[in-house]
């Protein structure tokens, strides 16, 4: 992973100092990306589109993408959903869990048991998971989890949104193009059948997100998905 320069810009006779940009990969062409969400349909939500550009970006990298919980029929839209996020994928791990929804904090040692393992398994350069101030118990078991598991790897942590509206300030972002926007929202309506009754998961829910994070970094596209980065190191 790369920092972009610095670059200025003059407002009104004064210097001013962009962002930096940050350059996922440039040198690393074959990265592992891990990807873990608690519960089916959490990956794609918080950090689906940022998985097509990766795939587009870096297509020889390698996912491992675990899914900590599902039903029969939720696991079965966790599989497929994932197969076809990681369709021109050629090294991939997916790995759907059934450990009991709502109870992670209860089950916790169980849980701690499969990272223990995943960290000997696998060594990502880049780890997606669950924002450590969300509000549902079990997304914020795997964010602690993850942090106690890989905490010398960079972490990104994704955002889900809800009722109980639990949205901070974000510090990363990444652009999207609309046709990966698309495609994500596509996706996700088309697959997640189990979850069509819920009010809050639409197509205007997911697009509404993504706009108001690509009005937050200027996206050229207008859309972007936003990450909480702890601690990144240059």
């Amino acid at each position: 992973m790369n920092l972009g320069k610095y670059g200025k810009t003059k407002s009104r006779g004064l210097a001013k100092t962009r962002m930096h940009k940050v350059r996922l990969f440039e040198e690393n062409q074959k990265p592992k990306i891990l990807c873990l969400g608690a519960h089916p349909d959490d990956i794609e939500v918080g950090c689906g589109g940022t998985v097509l550009r990766l795939i587009e970006e870096v297509p020889e990298a390698q996912f491992y993408w675990a899914v900590f919980s599902g039903d029969e029929k939720r696991s079965k839209e966790a599989s497929k959903s994932a197969r076809i996020f990681l369709e021109k994928v050629k090294s991939k791990k997916i790995d759907v869990q059934d450990f009991r929804d709502s109870y992670f904090p209860f089950v916790g040692a169980k849980i701690k048991d499969y990272f223990e393992k995943l960290g000997k398994e696998f060594s990502p350069d880049i780890v997606f998971t669950h924002y450590r101030s969300d509000a549902h118990q079990d997304h914020r078991l795997i964010s602690s989890l993850t942090w106690n598991t890989f905490r010398d790897h960079f972490i990104l942590e994704y955002e889900v949104p809800k009722y109980d509206g639990d949205l901070g300030a974000p510090n990363l972002y990444l652009y999207l193009t609309e046709s990966q926007v698309e495609r994500k929202i596509s996706f996700l309506c088309d697959i997640f059948q189990t979850q069509k009754k819920k009010q809050w998961f639409d197509q205007e829910t997911f697009k509404s997100i993504l706009r108001i994070r690509g009005v937050e970094c200027n996206s050229p596209s207008k859309y972007a998905e936003a990450f909480y980065c702890r601690k990144i190191i240059c």
